[in-house]
C-alpha cells in the first residue's frame, strides 16, 4: 500500500493541470489500487481508504445501520428464507474481451436508459399536474398504465416475478424489447401521476430486460458470451445506478441479491460507467436528498480546488506621490475604506486608511495635498492568486477586514485587484 501511493505521488507529479487532480486524489487511488491488489476486496479497500485519507465520517454511521439490517437478515434466516432472491447464485461469469465490451456497452445504454427515464418521469409529472384533483391524477394515471396492460399483464406490479422469468430464459428477444419500452412507460405514467408504487424494483426489472436483450443481439452477433441472463444481473445494477445516482449501493445490492461474488467486476464497471453517463447529462437523481448530497460535494470540492484568482474584482490604486485628497476622493467614488498603494510597474507597496487621513488632517498633522506614501501602512495583509480559496478564507479568518489586496506572487508583488470576503461567503454557502 505504501509502495503503491509512492507511485501515485510520482504519477500525480506528471499529470498534467487540465485533469484537475490533487495529488493527494491520485495518492488516495493509488494506495487502494495497492490494497485491493493484495487482498482481492476492491470495495473494501476503496472505501477503507475513503475514511483514512478523506475522513469520511459519515461512513461511522453505517454501524447501527448494519447491525439493524444484520438482525432482520437473520430474522429472515431462522424463518427459513435463506436462498438467493434472484437465481443467478450458480452461474460463474467468465472474464474476457468480449464480456468486458459487452459489459461497458450495457453500463452506456443503462446510463441513456436511466437519464431517458428520469426525463420521462418529469415529463409526466409536469403533464400530470395539471390535474388539480388528486384522485382524478391518480385515476388518469392508472388508466394509462391499464391501457398499456392490454398489451402485457407482466408490466403490472414492482416486477420482481418477471425478473425471476427473465433470469430464467422465459423471454424471447421479441418480448423482451416489448416489454424494456412498456415498463419504462409504464413506471413513468405511474410515478408522474404520484402514485405509491416505487421506482426501486421497476428500475432493477428495467435493468435486467435492457441487460439480457442487449446480451441476446451480441450473442446474434456471434460474440461468446457465455450465458448471456447473467447479464441480467449486470443491467440491473447499471440502470439502478444511474436512476438513483447510488452506484456503491447498486453494486451491493444486486451482490447480495444474487449471491453471485464472480459478478462484482462487471457490476462495479456497468453501474459506474451508467452513474457517470447521467451525470454527464446533468439530470438529477430520482431521490431529491441524493442530488442534495451530491450538490453538497461538488460546491465544498470546488471552494476547496478553485484558486482566489476567479474571485478577483478591481480596487482603487494610487502612486505614492498622489495627494491624500485623491485617496478621499477616490474612496468616496468606490466606497472603500482603504486604497491601495502601487509603484509606477503596478508592484504593491501598501493602503492607506481613510480613516487615519481624517485623523492626521484633522490634527493637522497632514494636509489634503500631503502625498499618500506619509500615511502608508506598507505591512498589509494580503492574497495571492495562486491560493486556493479555502486559503482565502483562512486569510481573513485572522483579520477584521471586508477586502484583500491579490498579488501574483511573493517575488513580483505586482497588484491584481481585490478579494472580498462577501464573494467568499457566497461561494461557501452553496455546501455549508
Amino acid at each position: 500500500m505504501q509502495l503503491s501511493a509512492l507511485c501515485g505521488s510520482l504519477t500525480g507529479k506528471w499529470l498534467p493541470p487540465s485533469l484537475n487532480l490533487k495529488n493527494s486524489d491520485v495518492v488516495a487511488m493509488a494506495a487502494a489500487a495497492g490494497l485491493s491488489s493484495v487482498y482481492h476486496a476492491p470495495l473494501a479497500s476503496a472505501i477503507f481508504v475513503a475514511e483514512i485519507a478523506f475522513g469520511i465520517s459519515a461512513l461511522q454511521r453505517l454501524i447501527p445501520l448494519i447491525v439493524s439490517s444484520a438482525v432482520a437478515v437473520m430474522t429472515m434466516w431462522s424463518l427459513g428464507f435463506r436462498s438467493a432472491l434472484y437465481p443467478l447464485a450458480d452461474v460463474n461469469f467468465h472474464m474476457d474481451v468480449s464480456s468486458l465490451l459487452m459489459t461497458v456497452i450495457i453500463g452506456l445504454c443503462a446510463g441513456l436508459a436511466g437519464w431517458l427515464l428520469i426525463k420521462l418521469i418529469a415529463r409526466s409529472k409536469t403533464l400530470f399536474g395539471r390535474v388539480r384533483s388528486l384522485p382524478l391524477r391518480l385515476g388518469a394515471g392508472g388508466f394509462a398504465v391499464g391501457l398499456l396492460a392490454l398489451i402485457s399483464t407482466d408490466i403490472l406490479g414492482n416486477g420482481y416475478e418477471v425478473i425471476v422469468k427473465v433470469m430464467a430464459g422465459h423471454y424471447l428477444l421479441p418480448g423482451l424489447l416489448l416489454l424494456l419500452v412498456l415498463k419504462t412507460l409504464a413506471t413513468s405514467l405511474s410515478v408522474g401521476s404520484n402514485a405509491v408504487g416505487g421506482l426501486f424494483t421497476p428500475s432493477l426489472l428495467i435493468g435486467a430486460l435492457l441487460g439480457v436483450t442487449l446480451a441476446l443481439c451480441g450473442a446474434a452477433l456471434h460474440l461468446p458470451l457465455g450465458n448471456t441472463l447473467l447479464y441480467a444481473a449486470i443491467g440491473m445494477a447499471a440502470v439502478l445506478a444511474a436512476v438513483s445516482q447510488a452506484p456503491l449501493m447498486a453494486i451491493l445490492m444486486v451482490l447480495e441479491m444474487t449471491l453471485n461474488s464472480s459478478l462484482l467486476f462487471p457490476l462495479m464497471i456497468a453501474a459506474v460507467l451508467a452513474s457517470m453517463v447521467v451525470y454527464r447529462l446533468q439530470s438529477a437523481s430520482t431521490y431529491p436528498v441524493v442530488s442534495y448530497h451530491f450538490n453538497r460535494s461538488e460546491a465544498k470540492y470546488d471552494f476547496d480546488n478553485m484558486r482566489v484568482a476567479e474571485l478577483i474584482i478591481p480596487g482603487a490604486a494610487l502612486r505614492p506621490h498622489e495627494s491624500v485628497g485623491q485617496a478621499l476622493a477616490v474612496s468616496s467614488l468606490k466606497r472603500e475604506r482603504y486604497v491601495y498603494v502601487i509603484n509606477d510597474e503596478g508592484a504593491f507597496l501598501g493602503v492607506v486608511s481613510i480613516h487615519e487621513i481624517s485623523r492626521k488632517v484633522l490634527s493637522q498633522e497632514i494636509t489634503l495635498h500631503s502625498p499618500v506614501q506619509q500615511v502608508m501602512d506598507s505591512n498589509f495583509p494580503c492574497v495571492y492568486q495562486y491560493q486556493s480559496m479555502r486559503e482565502g478564507w483562512e486569510a481573513f479568518a485572522m483579520v477584521t477586514l471586508e477586502r484583500l489586496p491579490v498579488l501574483n506572487n511573493p517575488q513580483e508583488r505586482q497588484f491584481l485587484g481585490a478579494l472580498t470576503k462577501t464573494s467568499l461567503i457566497q461561494k461557501a454557502q452553496e455546501f455549508l
